[in-house]
């Protein structure tokens, strides 16, 4: 089997994507199982120098993010290949089912596709905090596990407000996602996001996309000219889940709500738990009574979080996140 940098042994191929191939690894060091993703070597061969920088920038983006929604960056390196280089990315090993693999089944029901996609929100607060736009929010992109859904693949993942590196070139992202103002040349920006939100709790809800087209093309212009179908009635969803998925498909940015109002309004809705960044909480963004004041010794506590955010106590959360848990449906707050 073959080993990277003397010390991850490759195992198996777990994952084939455009670019990448993710193989299951184990850290000869730590004695542990782990992700390792690398370029193909197709692509590892067309882009050179260029491929290490785009892989060294995953990695950088995704380490920034310590949540318990991302899967975690353990390592980045480049082990020798034929011609050159090769970049390769450790991570944490997710056990579990893609959402997409989920919904092909068909919809989920309302509590459970309504608290994935709170969880995915919350993930998504974190990285927006860190001023950092993931552009492909899809259910390929979304591991299921026991211990939550977890945001996988920044491979893509940009500076907010950045252009892309050929205005020319294709957008990047899956169509069916990207929202409409990229397709005008536009910047991606946590709005961006929250577009491919709103189409992931649509699918959820309903098993399908919010347009129906036969080609790509065809579903660029309804996204961007024609409202989503609507929904089928579902018993006992929320009204206010209904009308943030709207919002969030709005055609204009900045008629979409933000990350960190989104994860809130959906974990009310279902009674669930979810960690958002301390720091996005401000005057228009109501505290659940649940959550206790940020206690300063969190500050200095272990960042590694347990698989069960509810079991957590404040005194043991990463700093710079907080726990947050709907009131009881008799009187919790509503995000607006």
């Amino acid at each position: 089997m073959r080993t990277l940098g003397g010390r991850y042994q490759l195992v198996n191929r777990i994952g084939l994507g455009g670019m990448s191939e993710v193989w299951r690894g184990h850290d000869r060091v730590l004695d542990r199982p782990v992700a390792v993703k690398i370029m193909t070597p197709a692509v590892e061969g067309t882009l050179g120098e260029v491929g290490v920088e785009l892989v060294r920038s995953e990695a950088r983006s995704a380490a920034r993010l310590a949540h318990p929604n991302v899967a975690g960056v353990h390592d980045f390196g480049t082990s020798p290949g034929p011609d050159r280089e090769v970049p390769y990315i450790v991570m944490e090993l997710v056990e579990g089912q893609t959402l997409s693999e989920h919904l092909a089944a068909g919809p989920l029901d309302w509590r459970i596709g309504v608290r994935i996609c709170a969880e995915v929100a919350a993930a998504l607060a974190a990285a927006h905090a860190e001023h950092v736009v993931h552009r492909d929010i899809k259910p390929a992109n979304i591991m299921l596990t026991p211990a939550g859904a977890k945001v996988l693949d920044f491979g893509i993942a940009a500076a907010a407000g950045s252009n892309d590196p050929d205005p020319d070139g294709p957008v990047m992202g899956t169509p069916a996602y990207i929202a409409p103002e990229r397709f005008e040349g536009m910047p991606a920006t946590p709005a961006t996001d929250m577009f491919a939100l709103g189409t992931l709790l649509y699918h959820c809800l309903s098993g399908r996309l919010p347009w129906s087209a036969r080609t790509n093309t065809e579903l660029v212009l309804l996204e961007r000219f024609h409202d989503p179908e609507p929904l089928p009635h579902i018993d006992g969803l929320p009204p206010e889940v209904l009308d943030l998925c709207s919002r969030c498909l709005a055609k204009d940015p900045e008629d979409r709500p933000t990350s960190l109002v989104a994860a809130l309004l959906l974990a009310e809705a279902v009674d669930a738990r979810v960690y958002v960044p301390l720091r996005e909480f401000g005057p228009d963004v109501p505290r659940s009574p649940a959550v206790s004041p940020w206690d300063e010794r969190a500050a200095s506590a272990p960042t590694t979080a347990a698989p069960a955010a509810a079991a957590l106590p404040v005194e043991a959360l990463p700093a710079g996140v907080l726990p947050v848990q709907s009131r009881d449906r008799a009187g919790r707050h509503r995000a607006q």
